[in-house]
């Protein structure tokens, strides 16, 4: 088939992982990590290294952890993160962009680039992305600590990192600082729609992730290449301890990593021109980008109408099913995200073309915003070993706050549009429940988690008001509170809040 010289084409990807036991481990910079990771890129383009290189108009830079908030990168960064990583690749773009903050961001941005190129607004785009956590840890308490600050002059687009589209004043001034934290609210409240119990559910988030870490145990891109069983997945002891209720260390993205990923995409025109051998070529058949209802507003916690819809119109721009997709990389930071896109989609815990290809963010590794430009490298070389078949990429970002999905094939297609933005405006006119900031009286829990990463042991709480239904949050340090959340089940209990200048308090009826 032939197709419209500005249709855009996935060309190159690589990926790059630097781990502690390495014998010439030396705790590379972002910058270091995605150069590696976008020179392998390159490489896989199966054109000259340095004419891509040069050719190469647009890059869209994934924003790390040590610059996702106020906080400042206690190492040093890079003024212009895109532009320190082109320059040791010999490049020149005329355009560089920095994301925001989300774990959506890789999927999102690919589709912002096809956009471009069809558009004629870009002609050779790549996208670059690194998380340096292992260097971080490894560093904080030596006393030869390097200075990775650079200073590149030139044209950058910093989109900021916008965290403060995901948490408020409210939720941080009560304990919502955490991935792992947000994402056990959600979980537990899923958790009571089903009418489980902590144990079983636990034994069933292990059961969908102990298949991850057999994929994890044999990519040579992990950090942790070690298959884990179900009972040592839900088990809990010193090495599995708990971090915030339900979650146990080995259902937690592994986030001190070092660990880089890069694509290539460009019209079909320049990758004829620049002599990319139509074996590499992959089109994005499908893609969607949503965006939920804020946290507290959603009228079920344990839902995602917008990841699911993202997953359906997906498929559809695709004009496949889901049983035409042969493989899936969905994003897997807990097992909340996997379980929603699994009941979206009518497939299985245990679905024989599994729901990973790295291997998940437990065990692969957690490279922050930039993990699904790795499910997206492992996508693009899986289609190309698999002509004509389809390959799925689910990414999330926030908390579960935003949803993209690509469809993936070699099959030659021409770009398509999707309804993300109409779809969007639908999920925002969902009903949703009001929040008392400073609640006082009785409540219900809703939904919970328990800090046990900090120093006082600490219960985060989602409830409503008795008096008029609306949601609060609470915290409680109250001996027999959290003593029930911790080792017996709190969900629907009755409690009192009162109001402090420090955020609500809440202790048991």
């Amino acid at each position: 088939m032939a197709v419209d010289p500005r249709t855009p084409v996935i060309v190159g990807v690589g990926q790059f992982t630097e781990r502690i036991d390495d014998p010439d481990y030396r705790g590379m910079s972002a910058v270091d990590l995605a150069t590696a990771a976008a020179r392998a890129a390159l490489v896989d383009t199966g054109a000259d290294e340095a004419r891509v290189a040069e050719a190469v108009d647009t890059v869209f830079g994934l924003r790390q952890f040590e610059i996702s908030g106020p906080m400042p990168a206690t190492l040093g960064k890079s003024n212009n993160y895109p532009r320190s990583v082109m320059n040791r690749l010999g490049g020149d773009p005329a355009r560089v962009v920095l994301e925001p903050v989300g774990g959506h961001s890789p999927q999102k941005l690919v589709t912002e680039a096809g956009n471009a190129i069809v558009a004629g607004a870009a002609d050779v785009v790549m996208i670059i992305g690194s998380e340096p956590g292992s260097t971080a840890k490894y560093f904080a308490d030596r006393d030869d600590k390097p200075d990775f600050a650079e200073h590149v002059h030139g044209q950058l687009e910093d989109r900021g990192h916008q965290i403060f589209s995901y948490v408020d004043e409210y939720t941080v001034q009560h304990g919502l600082t955490g991935a792992a934290v947000q994402y056990g609210l959600l979980e537990n409240a899923r958790r009571a729609h089903l009418g489980l119990g902590v144990g079983e559910y636990r034994h069933r988030m292990a059961e969908l992730f102990a298949p991850m870490s057999k994929v994890a145990a044999r990519n040579p891109f992990s950090s942790s290449p070690v298959e884990r069983s179900v009972e040592e997945i839900e088990t809990i002891t010193d090495q599995n301890r708990m971090i915030c209720d339900p979650y146990p260390r080995l259902l937690v993205a592994r986030d001190t990593v070092n660990q880089g990923a890069a694509a290539v995409l460009m019209s079909v025109d320049a990758a004829r021109r620049l002599g990319v051998p139509e074996g590499k070529w992959v089109y994005l058949h499908g893609h969607s980008d949503l965006v939920e209802q804020a946290l507290l507003e959603r009228a079920d916690l344990g839902a995602g109408p917008a990841s699911a819809l993202a997953a359906h119109e997906g498929l559809r721009v695709a004009g496949v099913g889901v049983d035409d997709i042969a493989t899936f990389d969905l994003y897997s930071c807990f097992p909340f995200p996997v379980f929603l896109i699994c009941e979206a989609l009518g497939i299985s815990a245990d679905d024989p073309r599994g729901l990973t290809l790295t291997g998940g963010l437990p065990y692969f590794g957690g490279p922050g915003n930039s993990y699904s430009l790795h499910g997206i490298a492992e996508t693009i070389i899986q289609m190309r070993f698999r002509p004509g078949q389809f390959g799925f990429v689910g990414a999330n970002g926030g908390i579960m706050s935003k949803y993209s999905v690509g469809i993936y094939s070699t099959e030659p297609v021409e770009w398509r549009t999707s309804r993300s933005a109409e779809l969007t405006k639908e999920v925002a006119a969902l009903p949703t429940i009001p929040v008392t900031k400073a609640a006082y009286g009785p409540g219900t829990v809703e939904t919970y988690s328990v800090r046990y990463d900090w120093p006082v042991r600490t219960g985060i709480i989602v409830a409503r008001l008795d008096a008029d239904g609306s949601r609060f949050m609470a915290t409680s340090a109250d001996t027999e509170l959290v003593s029930l959340m911790s080792e017996g089940d709190p969900l629907g209990v009755k409690i009192t809040v009162t109001p402090t200048a420090d955020g609500n308090r809440a202790v048991l009826r």
